[in-house]
This record gives C-alpha cells, structure tokens and sequence, in this order.
C-alpha cells in the first residue's frame, strides 16, 4: 500500500505543467472512504482531499489536478448530494490546488493563506524539481485569505484552520475539526516517507517539526488524521514521523559541526537509521538528505 501511495506522490510532485497536460488521467478512479457520518477522504491522483458536508454546504480541502475536476465533482456530489461551497487550499503546490479554476468557475468560494494567493499570482520556480509553474488564471486564485489562521461555522460545528509558517512551503495550513476529532494535515505530513520541502517556496525542517508538533497538539489517542499525501493516518504514527524529522535535523546539525558538505554527509549516509522505515517514498534518502542539508539551519 505504502508503494502505492509512493508512486502517486512522486507523479504528483514530479508532474510540471506541460506533463500533467501530456498525462493521461483517464485511468484515475477518484476513491472515498468515509470519515464518520459527514467527513470523508478522496484520493486519486495529487494531494489527499478532505470533504465535510452538511445541510450549510460542502467545505472541500484540495483537489488534486485539473483534469480530474470533473470527477471529483461527482464523487462530491455522489456522498454529499451538492457541489462545493469553500474550498480550502493548504498550500500552493498544482496537486493540491489544480482544480482550484474549476471549482472557483463553479462558484466555490476558494480560501487560503495569503502566501498561497501570493504564490499562484505571479507563478513560481521550483528549481529542486526542474519547473517553472506560470501564473495560475484568475479563477483558480483564493478570494479569501488569512494571515494566521480562519475558522468556519457550519453544519452545526467549527472548523478551525491554523497558519504554519516556512514548513513545506510559506503558506501551509492544518484543518482541525475539533468536534468531529479528525485533522487534515497538507503536506506537511507524508505519511510513511520522506517528505518534500519546499526550499524555494521558504519552507525548511524547522517549520516541518513546528507542524508536525501543532498536529500533535492538536490530536489525541482518537483522532483521525488525513495526511497530505499517504493512507489515513493517526496520532502515533504521526509522532514517529516528528520523530524522524527531529533526529534528521539532529543529524544534520552533528555533521555540519563537524563541517561535513553535503557529499559527505551523503557518503557518510547520516540517514542510515532512517532509511528503513522512512525510504520507501520518492525521496530517497540521498535525494532527502540533499534538500534538506541548506534548510536545516532555517
């Protein structure tokens, strides 16, 4: 299952825009798997969605890329019986917010941190991957946007949505549903690997750690916990992966103060013990340990 999921993350990530126009998303079946009586999460291919409904409307979180819009429309509309209402985006990234023009063109009210609006305006270089992602059309930017954080009243309860700053990216945010005890997390939780930093979007291992600890603030023994990329997840895994990520920064701090570079930390493989419950992903422990490195001191 973990396999699975990695490969879908590495596309997702790794899927520029003239790629995922060249993709065929034709095979993509959009899954849901129900989260108590009014939550669900629906996975395809990109970041995991988050859908909560009720008699005052949908509240959407993500939904992948642009040409699966219309399926994901109709997995909504097949659980909750209405289209989209709020869509919240936890960060900028394409596999989260590529049906952002569909959704908004249908009247969703699209909401995010302000970084995130900023971020899809002007486009954005990722060099770490090789892309150049242009500025995103009108339609598909947030209308809404907070600085720290918003909370929603509907279908008779709060939702909660919390800033984290500089962890994936500049613009991440946690959604916490404290009456249903479920949380969506974005990415900067994936699930059973490695994750993606987003150094070019000011994210950095501090800001991950800070986010994974808020997450685990914010749970307990019951929570249900949707990670941004990875199967449902709860509040012990979570712990182990705050875990990986403080002995990473730990081990980076230890190399770099003995004034090992980057390739020898690599050939020193500082990640070793790691590496057998956190490598399966994508980001493979040499590719992890590169991105990392410039980010540990921020």
């Amino acid at each position: 299952m973990r396999q699975i999921f990695s490969f879908l993350v590495m596309t997702a990530v790794l899927c520029g825009a003239v790629a995922v126009r060249a993709q065929n998303f034709d095979a993509v079946t959009i899954t849901t798997t129900a989260i108590g009586d009014d939550l669900a999460m629906l996975t395809g291919q990109g970041g995991n969605i988050g859908l909560f409904y009720g008699p005052d409307g949908v509240l959407m979180i993500d939904d992948q890329f642009a040409p699966l819009s219309d399926k994901i429309r109709a997995a909504v509309v097949a659980v909750a019986g209405q289209p989209v209402r709020f869509l919240v985006n936890t960060h900028w990234h394409g596999d989260h917010t590529g049906g952002n023009e569909a959704f908004g063109g249908a009247r969703a009210v699209i909401v995010a941190h302000e970084n995130v609006r900023a971020r899809m305006q002007k486009g954005q270089a990722m060099p770490a991957l090789g892309r150049v992602v242009p500025p995103a059309p009108d339609a598909a930017l947030p209308v809404v946007t907070f600085k720290d954080g918003v909370s929603f009243h509907l279908n008779g309860t709060r939702v909660d949505v919390h800033h984290i700053a500089h962890a994936h990216t500049d613009g991440d945010a946690l959604v916490h549903f404290p009456d249903r005890n479920v949380l969506h997390m974005g990415d900067i939780y994936f699930n059973g690997f490695y994750p993606f930093i987003d150094g070019s979007s000011a994210g950095s291992l501090a800001g991950m750690i800070a986010g994974a600890a808020r997450g685990l603030e914010l749970a307990d023994a019951a929570t249900v916990i949707i990670p941004g990329h990875g199967p449902l997840s709860n509040r012990g895994e979570l712990a182990a992966y705050h875990a990986m990520l403080t002995g990473v920064a730990q081990a980076v701090a230890a190399a770099k103060a003995e004034g090992m570079s980057v390739d020898d930390a690599v050939a020193a493989d500082i990640l070793a013990p790691f590496n057998a419950d956190w490598a399966g992903g994508f980001m493979t422990p040499e590719r992890f340990l590169r991105s990392v490195y410039p980010l540990a001191d921020n």
